[in-house]
Order: structure tokens, then sequence, then C-alpha cells
């Protein structure tokens, strides 16, 4: 496992994180095998793990602090999120941060997801959702100061809307913000025209979320593929939309290198831009934990590659 350096927060965090949505929102998982690949990710050098309090109303959170029992002996960062008050995801234009993010709402859930991890301090709280439009607003920033303060969180962060990697901008020259958390994978590449060169020039660090696109980048989507009614995916794969996905990565696969999957080439691709922290692939198999953790070694594709 190769790792970099998270912005001004100064930490090493592994290039292949841990996303933990999964782990609670999704179908198709058990918890002994939840906790065996979590402990295999440790063993092969992760250390940064991604939930949120809205990830099965603190159940992966709880999973979380199991794995921080079990590893006592490792340096894992936490980082988890606060839901909106008003329950809108994404965030709706307009509205008012009393609404989403009162600052008693901040310190409230900040103190449950204490809990749910056992941990006395949270290494990186996010914002699950965000209006560029709050950036002078007071609520927020009260409230972090007073977390900051008090050794309840050591950063905070914006988890950005999908599609919407600008919306955060401004928020970003206030300096009060130390991660950024935005889709970027081969399919949406957006974030590497404003977004990346400012967190750059700010020393702001990047979590790449959704590399696989929900899973159309691991290929194994097809026409036909369905999901149940209680897994998220069954909500975003619609017939539209899924036809489209597979359309895309159909035409990805004549271009993977002899010796690599399509997968690897999409964790690849995401590796070959260095303002890029860590990655965090949802992983509930060892198996995939083991093959998206290789791909760390320091080996992103060619620039020929990465261009075509």
């Amino acid at each position: 496992m190769q790792y970099r350096n998270f912005g001004k927060l100064n930490w090493k965090v592994s290039e292949i994180g841990y996303g933990m949505w999964g782990m609670a929102g999704w179908s198709g998982g058990e918890d002994k095998e939840t906790e065996m690949a979590l402990d295999r990710s440790v063993e092969l050098g992760c250390n940064f793990f991604d939930t949120a309090y809205a990830y099965g109303a603190g159940k992966s959170e709880n999973i979380l602090a199991n794995l921080l029992k079990r590893q006592s002996g490792k340096r894992l960062y936490t980082a988890t999120k606060i839901p909106p008050k008003n329950h809108e995801w994404p965030s709706i234009k307009g509205s008012s941060i009393q609404d989403v993010f009162p600052a008693q709402h901040i310190i409230d859930y900040t103190e449950r997801s204490l809990k749910n991890l056992g941990v006395e301090t949270i290494d990186l709280q996010q914002f699950h959702v965000w209006e560029d439009a709050w950036s002078n607003e007071d609520e927020w920033k009260l409230a972090i100061e007073k977390l900051k303060k008090e050794g309840k969180i050591q950063g905070i962060g914006i988890s950005v809307n999908r599609w919407e990697p600008n919306n955060c901008i401004n928020t970003l020259h206030t300096g009060l913000i130390e991660s950024i958390q935005v889709i970027y994978n081969i399919f949406d590449q957006n974030p590497e025209d404003q977004l990346f060169p400012l967190c750059k020039k700010l020393d702001v660090g990047v979590i790449a979320r959704v590399p696989f696109d929900e899973g159309s980048l691991t290929g194994l989507m097809t026409y036909e593929t369905t999901f149940p009614a209680n897994d998220w995916r069954s909500t975003y794969f619609v017939p539209e939309n899924l036809i489209s996905s597979v359309d895309h990565a159909n035409a990805l696969k004549p271009l993977v290198p002899e010796g690599m999957d399509l997968p690897e080439m999409a964790l690849r691709f995401i590796l070959s831009n260095p303002d890029v922290g860590t990655i965090i692939p949802g992983m509930r198999k060892i198996k995939h934990v083991e093959s998206n953790s290789a791909t760390s070694d320091g080996q992103g594709l060619s620039k020929e590659l990465v261009e075509e």
C-alpha cells in the first residue's frame, strides 16, 4: 500500500481507503464477512475509513467501532458525516442552513457519532450535503469551532453533492475546510476543472468517492441487471441510466491493457491523478479488498491511456 499526504491535516493516508456505505444501505452484505473484509484491509495497509450516521442510522459507525477495537494497535483514521436536519439528499438550492445544519444539530450528531464510534475524537467530521451559499453563515462556523476547541473533531470536510463539484468553491476560500469528498471516476472527471486545482492551492485533502460509478465501472453489469427494491441502486439504475451506463462501460473494455481488468483500470485512472488523497471504494468481500488494495503499488496508467 502506498500513502499520500492528506492536505493541511498532514496525515499519511492509504491510497485505497474504505467506503462503508454498503455496510448498511446495500443488499448482499453479511456481518461476519464484513468484519473479515475490514480486518483484511487493515492487514493490507488501509488506514482510512469513511462512514456516516445516515448509513443505517449509526449501524455503519458501530461496525467501524468494532473494527477500531479489534485493531486497537493500528492508527486508523475515522471519517463520518452529519446528516441534513431536513433529510434532503442532495440539498435543495435556496434552502436555509438553519433548516439543514443549525449549530445545535451539528453538535448533537457529532455527539451521536462519537458514541457510535466509541472514540473521544473524530478525525474527520463532514457535512453530508452542501450548498455554497452557506459559505458565510455563522451557524456551521461556530459549531465546528466549538467542537474543535473541545477536541471532539480534528478536521472538518464537505461531501459535495453528486454532479456539483463546484458547489463548495466559496466555502473552501474561508480556509476552514480541511477536506473535500467528491465523485470522481472515468465517467465523471469534472472535478479536474476547478475543484482539484483549488484544493491543491489551499492544501485541502481530496477523497474520491464512487470510483466504480455505483458498479457500472466493474464491467459486470448487463442490460438485464436488476437490484432488490431495498437496494439504493434500484433507484439509481433506472432503465435509461442502466442502458447508458452499460453502453459506456462496454466502450471502455477495448482500452483495458493486457493483464488488467476494468475495475483495476478504473482505480488506476484515479490513482494517476496526484491531486487525489485517497479513494474510498465500497468493499464487503475479501477478494475485492485484495484486488482493490493491489492497485496501490505506485504504478498508475500511462499518460496516453489516461488521455484516451
